[in-house]
């Protein structure tokens, strides 16, 4: 599960970042979700060692168009060189007109399977592997944040204590490595438990912009291993975020302290903070530190591994 920032600027690009998108690398099943898709993705797409061919789902949070204005051009490209076999897009109402609108005043045929769906709170996506949520945040138009969680699995299975008990390779080691207990031929009942290490649990990465400080936040963000939260404004200027209903350095760290988080990454940065200015991003970092010291500025093209955790580091 790896994380890139394709875009970390707010509302219009800068010299040095693009507006928001952020891609999830899902490499054991050769797979990309996007969250965001702000103006220029597709080539920052390109910019980076991603391909474009494993995307496969789209989730949008609001429909500001530093957040959507890229979407159109990159489904158009997918189905002219990115041999997508299926997209299936997640966001809130209007998301499936705006799309609608663009392919037909564009005159633009996708020639894969496109699927809107709109989304409420509470989960919007569920696999074997996976189950994907979203809750409301608090914005100037319906935002919502998402939350990827990985199900927890068994520990790596054991086979040469499994051929020490002269247990039969086959349909029975695929049962002992999901933790069943099967019975062998000789009457002998083995637990997979016994045979596995221990748990590995899911993992857990949440996605929080554009929205002020809200109690939202924090419930979606619980315990997660990575929260990528807005950070718009420096603290000094709270009063343009509570104005404009975007978070500052702070609110972005209380919410990662309140929600115990394990790692906050912050994004969606003013370009008034940029290089030369008064208050520079480096002064919104140590606001941050001040609350949750597990704080790290993004940057485009920025990578991020999420790390695992077993079930025993759950217990110290």
């Amino acid at each position: 599960m790896q994380i890139t920032f394709l875009g970390t600027s707010s509302g219009v690009p800068t010299r040095s970042r693009n507006v928001s998108s952020v891609a999830l690398r899902l490499a054991q099943r050769g797979e990309l979700w996007l969250f965001d898709c702000g103006e220029g993705t597709q080539h920052q797409l390109f910019r980076s060692d991603l391909k474009i061919g494993q995307l496969n789902r789209i989730f949008i949070t609001h429909m500001h168009g530093d957040h959507i204005f890229g979407l159109m051009g990159l489904l158009a490209t997918c189905g002219l060189a990115g041999n997508v076999q299926r997209l299936d897009l997640y966001g809130p109402p209007g998301l499936n007109e705006y799309l609608r609108a663009c392919r037909q005043y564009s005159s633009t045929h996708f020639s894969y399977p496109v699927q809107v769906h709109t989304v409420q709170p509470g989960v919007v996506y569920e696999d074997e592997e996976f189950i994907v949520t979203c809750g409301p945040l608090k914005h100037r138009v319906t935002a919502f944040g998402y939350r990827v969680t990985e199900k927890d699995r068994p520990g790596r299975f054991d086979v040469e204590k499994a051929k020490a008990l002269s247990i039969p390779p086959g349909r029975v080691y695929g049962q002992l490595k999901r933790g069943e207990t099967v019975t062998l031929l000789d009457g002998r009942q083995i637990h997979g438990a016994d045979l596995c290490g221990p748990t590995e649990i899911g993992r857990k990465f949440v996605y929080c912009t554009d929205t002020v400080y809200c109690d939202e936040a924090v419930e979606l963000s619980r315990d997660a291993d990575v929260l990528i939260h807005e950070a718009t404004y420096a603290h000094q200027d709270a009063q343009l975020a509570f104005d404009r209903l975007h978070s500052t350095s702070t609110m972005a760290a209380q919410v990662a302290y309140a929600a115990s988080v394990k790692h906050l990454i912050m994004t969606h940065f003013s370009p008034r903070y940029a290089p030369g200015n008064a208050i520079g991003l480096d002064d919104l970092l140590t606001e941050a530190r001040a609350i949750f010291p597990s704080t790290e500025l993004a940057y485009d093209f920025l990578n991020y591994e999420v790390p695992r955790r077993r079930q025993e580091e759950l217990k110290i």
